[in-house]
């Protein structure tokens, strides 16, 4: 089972969700799919770690075949290809590496090189399998490290999703069985909680909501929840000795008895459970 840790913003408690729901299940694979910022790793400390550069194919082009077409250029919707000087260019920035520029080249005249993206790294933290993917800096998308790291769940599978709802959460969340959905109870929390939940609905997926940091019930936030037909399935408060685990880089279902009750509790009624 894969499950998709998800969050509207920033600082809403994703990865301390994830981090917490691996060390509780115990034997599962926790994949840190937040390629810009990958945090879980702090927290996870993983062992014999093995490293794997990941790659993406970009374009390239022989000018002894090129006839000028330009059918490379007209096909690309991200505008990462020009013609100049009797030639395409490419952009890499921009380039998706989705290869449709050599489908349609009808003389054989692109060749599609690979390029270094970025690296994924694998230890243990225990029982736990710790895959951490990492975006070279300057990258526009991460998206190649995505898929390489989501590639390697097997079994019970936490997936630390990147914050927000673009293009990498979509990413990160298009092959997962349940989405938790982390809820930070303010009004920015929430505004931001309805594009995931508008995400993960449009991508079909079963959901389940964890708020975290509230320290009284936030009505806007619980209306929109019992209008959408979302769950509330547990509700983290604001919390002095967590937050104190949190700082030294610890976890809390490790060193909190609570939390590993939490998380437990939380696992078995997503369904992943041991």
């Amino acid at each position: 089972m894969k499950i998709a840790c998800l969050s509207g913003k920033g600082g809403a408690g994703k990865t301390f969700a994830a981090v917490n729901l691996a060390a509780a299940a115990g034997k599962c694979r926790y994949i840190d799919c937040d390629v810009e910022e990958p945090n879980g790793r702090l927290f996870l400390k993983p062992e014999g770690l093995e490293t794997l550069t990941v790659s993406a194919l970009l374009p390239d082009f022989d000018a002894s075949l090129c006839t000028g077409c330009k059918k490379c250029v007209d096909f690309c919707r991200f505008h990462a290809l020009v013609y100049v000087k009797g030639r395409p260019m490419v952009f890499p920035e921009v380039c998706h590496s989705c290869g449709g520029c050599a489908l349609v080249c009808p003389a054989g005249a692109v060749i599609e090189k690979p390029r270094a993206v970025g690296v994924l790294e694998q230890g243990r933290h225990g029982d736990v399998t710790v895959i951490t993917g990492i975006l070279n800096p300057g990258e526009a998308s991460g998206a190649p490290i995505i898929r390489e790291a989501v590639s390697r769940a097997q079994g019970l599978s936490i997936l630390d999703c990147p914050p927000g709802s673009a293009c990498s959460v979509m990413e990160s969340a298009m092959e997962a069985d349940y989405c938790l959905l982390v809820a930070e109870p303010t009004a920015f929390g929430l505004h931001n909680f309805k594009m995931v939940c508008e995400l993960a609905g449009l991508l079909g997926k079963k959901c389940g909501v964890l708020i975290n940091k509230q320290d009284a019930p936030y009505e806007p936030l619980e209306s929109f929840c019992r209008d959408a037909g979302l769950p509330v399935l547990e509700r983290i408060p604001f919390d002095r000795e967590a937050a104190e685990c949190i700082a030294a880089g610890e976890i809390a279902a490790e060193k909190l008895p609570r939390y590993r009750e939490l998380f437990i509790r939380l696992l078995e009624k997503i369904g992943g459970g041991a």
